[in-house]
C-alpha cells in the first residue's frame, strides 16, 4: 500500500486496513511502517512547472545571477491592508505581491500606498519594481500605469516563489500571528501590523541578500523548483 502511493497520511492507511477487517490503532500503523523502514515525512509543496516555464526560470536566473545584493535592495516592497466581506471573516494583506484585487484594485493600491513609499525610501532615485505574474499584475492597463509612471518592473518568471524572499517575509509573519489568536477583524489588522513591525531590518537584509543564492540554485536545478 505504501509503495503504491507514497502520499499517503498515517490516517489513510489505517482507514484501508480497517476496511480490509484489521482493526489497529493510530499508533500501532506507525510502529509497523517503522518496521517495514519507511519513515513518515512532510511532503514539500512545490509549483508545478513544465519544461518551458522551467527554461524561463533558467533563462532569467542566468540573466540575473550578475544582480549585487545592492541591486536586489533597490526592489520596492511596499505594505498595506484591504478587508474583506467574505464569510469566514479575513484580512487581504498586500506587500508586493497581490491579494485576489482586479487590475483597477490594484492600481489604487500602487497609486495610494506603493507611490508614496517609493518616495519615502527613495526620494528621487530610480528603483526597480517587482512583483509576480497574478493577473491584477500582468494586466495591459496595470503595464500602462507602471509606463505612464516611469517605473521600471522586473521581468519575473512564472510559478517562482523560491525566487521571491517577500514569500519567505510572510512566512515570518504567519508564524508571528500563531500566538496572536485575535477575534476580530481589528484585532487581526493590528496583529498583522504588529508582526510587521516587529520584522527587523537586519531579517529583511538576510533575505535580500539570500538572491545570488537562489539564482545559482536555479540554474543548478536547470529551472525545476528549488529549496528556498
Amino acid at each position: 500500500i505504501v509503495e503504491k502511493d507514497r502520499f499517503q497520511t498515517l490516517g489513510d492507511l489505517r482507514k484501508q486496513w480497517t476496511e480490509s477487517g484489521v482493526e489497529t490503532s493510530r499508533a500501532t500503523v506507525y510502529r509497523r511502517v517503522q518496521e517495514m523502514g519507511y519513515r513518515c515525512r512532510i511532503p514539500q509543496v512545490k509549483p508545478l512547472l513544465n519544461q518551458k516555464r522551467r527554461q524561463k526560470r533558467q533563462t532569467w536566473a542566468t540573466e540575473m545571477q550578475h544582480w549585487t545584493v545592492a541591486q536586489w535592495s533597490k526592489r520596492e516592497m511596499p505594505k498595506c491592508l484591504k478587508s474583506s466581506v467574505k464569510y469566514p471573516q479575513s484580512v487581504m494583506v498586500w506587500g508586493a505581491m497581490s491579494a485576489a484585487v482586479s487590475a483597477a484594485s490594484y492600481q489604487e493600491i500602487l497609486e495610494h500606498f506603493m507611490l508614496p513609499s517609493a518616495e519615502k525610501l527613495y526620494g528621487d532615485e530610480d528603483f526597480i519594481f517587482q512583483h509576480d505574474l497574478a493577473p491584477a499584475h500582468s494586466a495591459k492597463t496595470t503595464g500602462k500605469w507602471f509606463t505612464d509612471h516611469g517605473i521600471t518592473v522586473l521581468n519575473w518568471p512564472a510559478n517562482s516563489p523560491d525566487l521571491n524572499p517577500i514569500e519567505n517575509l510572510w512566512d515570518i509573519v504567519k508564524r508571528k500571528l500563531r500566538d496572536a489568536r485575535p477575534n476580530t477583524l481589528d484585532e487581526l489588522k493590528a496583529a498583522i501590523e504588529a508582526s510587521w513591525a516587529s520584522i527587523t531590518p537586519q531579517q529583511c537584509h538576510r533575505l535580500i541578500a539570500s538572491m545570488p543564492h537562489r539564482i545559482e540554485a536555479v540554474i543548478s536545478a536547470k529551472g525545476f523548483p528549488t529549496k528556498y
